[in-house]
């Protein structure tokens, strides 16, 4: 293949050009928010995780409460009828007057029982109502968290986007004037050689591999017209004369 060397020599900036594209996507793709987002967001699902079955237990304990306290009053309201009954002297049989205030006894103690199980409850309540408080403050960091670091996902992202599209513009004028059969070898190249598919031939070196040619290569290159598309031995990369090749 041949082409001007003026042609040869527009690869280079064609070249630096999609080096700085591919610096930039990859600089998009690793910002350190990213990874930081992604934290944040697996910390996030395990406290929602956890604030769900917190405040499912603070549910199920308040349902538990308000059982235990109906049981109280029903035993209270009892109570309060058989003492009724026992003051109001319609009850005047001995032996029912005994069971009577047998009764009444026994709800008073069942009514202790139940008033200390309602004070255990209370205190579980209390604790599963701390708790899901204090997951709900640390939910609430976390998505506070989250959209800090979007935002600035975002304004750095923006920043490289616009410098993407001017380097685009900038690549795209470079290569308009290269030969579309020179052009379509190099980024056939290119996506072969890990996005690099021109080098310059600077002191002896290739700049592609970064080895330098041996005596026999170099002697081949001198003999090549100037306006023959010379190729790295060592990586195939279409290799660059420059006036500072060395040769």
């Amino acid at each position: 293949m041949n082409a001007a060397p003026a042609d040869q020599i527009r690869l280079l900036d064609v070249q630096a050009l999609d080096v700085r594209l591919t610096q930039l996507a990859h600089r998009r793709d690793t910002l350190p928010e990213h990874a930081e987002i992604r934290a944040l967001e697996s910390d996030l699902a395990q406290q929602r995780a956890l604030l769900v079955a917190a405040r499912t237990e603070e549910s199920d304990t308040a349902r538990e409460q308000t059982k235990a306290e109906q049981d109280v009053d029903q035993v209270r309201k009892r109570a309060e009828r058989d003492r009724q009954r026992l003051e109001s002297g319609l009850v005047t049989n001995p032996k029912d007057l005994a069971g009577l205030q047998s009764e009444i006894e026994s709800l008073a103690r069942r009514q202790d029982d139940l008033e200390n199980v309602v004070l255990e409850i209370m205190e579980r309540l209390e604790a599963a109502q701390t708790r899901a408080a204090e997951l709900a403050g640390r939910v609430a960091e976390l998505e506070s968290g989250i959209a800090s670091a979007a935002e600035r996902r975002d304004a750095a992202t923006a920043g490289i986007d616009t410098e993407t599209t001017a380097v685009t513009a900038d690549r795209a004028k470079a290569a308009a004037d290269i030969p579309a059969d020179l052009l379509k070898l190099y980024d056939r190249l290119r996506g072969q050689q890990g996005g690099v598919g021109a080098a310059r031939l600077f002191q002896r070196r290739c700049e592609g591999c970064h080895l330098e040619l041996d005596i026999t290569e170099l002697n081949e290159v001198r003999a090549a017209p100037a306006d023959a598309v010379v190729r790295c031995e060592n990586c195939s990369r279409i290799l660059v004369r420059t006036p500072e090749s060395g040769l």
